[in-house]
């Protein structure tokens, strides 16, 4: 349900409509818009309160929500939700790059490569401290000590940083360290993951999981909105299905649905999506060309030793050459870069 405000509705009399949500045991939602504040209401299971809230001053019109997923559908706020990441405004008229290896090695490695993407045109630096991996013998990352070196990067560059928490204790250390928490594919439907994001203090880049429809994508959405952290960016990473000439299928059509049915900004990663080196490129142009508000591509100074997805990462030399190409590209459709 959605409680919209008149124009001139004052701020005690959107206060008096959260108090009088809040008294029937719902959760309040304060959503301000361009031109009125709308307030979502989650907890109730029907619309017989709709009476009470309509009497309410200041309020305009009370409106039951349609979908499942209620405060990340466009009913509840028709504009464009613009994310920040350290000053970073992911979801606006410019298109933002994330970039930086798949996994946090060594001081020497993260330096290397957070130089050369900040100098090609990346906007924030991403790396994994904490690898969950199919293979419990695969490198499962640095722990803390990654962090602390992203840290690092980040006074070194003054790149933002994007890392994955991977459970409890993880998101408590991410929270510390990192400009954003990722959630990854693996996690997408880790509920109560999902629930500690929302009480995080940072904002949240959420993964598709590698199976998941639309509906389960933005419901898995909605678990952190509801924990009143609004600061989320969808991520189409790739899904898996029949076929066997990519690590996962690239679902660039789920781009322009997010934005039909969701307010949040979507980033697209082609390199999971892909698995192959020769293919981030023109997936990341296909992308940019959808209506995707940014891309999450992995660089690795050295893949042939990377310890984590080095067939997928494409060199410092190959991320500039597709900034060029992506700054060609953006005006095209109304971005910039």
């Amino acid at each position: 349900m959605l409680v919209v405000m008149r124009k001139d509705a004052t701020r005690e009399q959107i206060r008096g409509v959260v108090t009088a949500i809040e008294a029937r045991g719902y959760k309040a939602h304060p959503v301000p818009g361009g031109e009125r504040t709308a307030i979502g209401i989650t907890g109730n299971r029907s619309a017989e309160d709709l009476p009470a809230f309509e009497g309410l001053p200041g309020v305009l019109e009370v409106i039951p929500v349609s979908h499942a997923y209620k405060l990340v559908s466009r009913e509840v706020k028709a504009e464009n939700t613009v994310v920040s990441i350290g000053g970073v405004r992911v979801g606006g008229a410019g298109l933002v790059l994330v970039a930086g290896p798949c996994a946090v090695e060594s001081r020497d490695q993260i330096l290397t490569v957070a130089r050369m993407v900040r100098e090609s045109g990346a906007h924030l630096l991403r790396g994994g401290a904490f690898k969950p991996r199919t293979s419990p013998y695969s490198f499962q990352g640095l722990g803390e000590e990654g962090l602390k070196l992203l840290a690092e990067a980040r006074e070194a560059t003054g790149l933002p940083v994007v890392t994955e928490a991977v459970d409890g204790e993880s998101m408590d250390l991410v929270e510390r360290y990192a400009d954003a928490i990722q959630i990854g594919a693996r996690n997408m439907q880790n509920f109560s993951l999902l629930k500690r994001a929302g009480r995080a203090r940072k904002p949240v880049i959420l993964k598709r999981g590698m199976s998941a429809t639309l509906e389960e994508f933005l419901m898995s959405a909605e678990y952190i909105l509801s924990e009143g952290n609004y600061e989320v960016v969808l991520c189409e990473r790739g899904v898996r299905t029949f076929s066997d000439f990519s690590r996962n299928t690239l679902d660039l059509s789920v781009v322009p649905a997010v934005k039909d049915l969701s307010h949040l900004p979507i980033l697209v990663d082609p390199s999971h999506g892909t698995g192959r080196r020769d293919k981030v490129a023109p997936l990341s142009r296909a992308a940019v060309a959808v209506g995707a508000d940014g891309l999450m591509v992995e660089v690795h100074h050295d893949p042939s030793r990377a310890l984590s997805d080095g067939p997928q990462s494409i060199t410092p030399d190959m991320f500039g050459a597709l900034v060029k190409e992506l700054r060609q590209i953006a005006p095209v459709i109304g971005r910039g870069l």
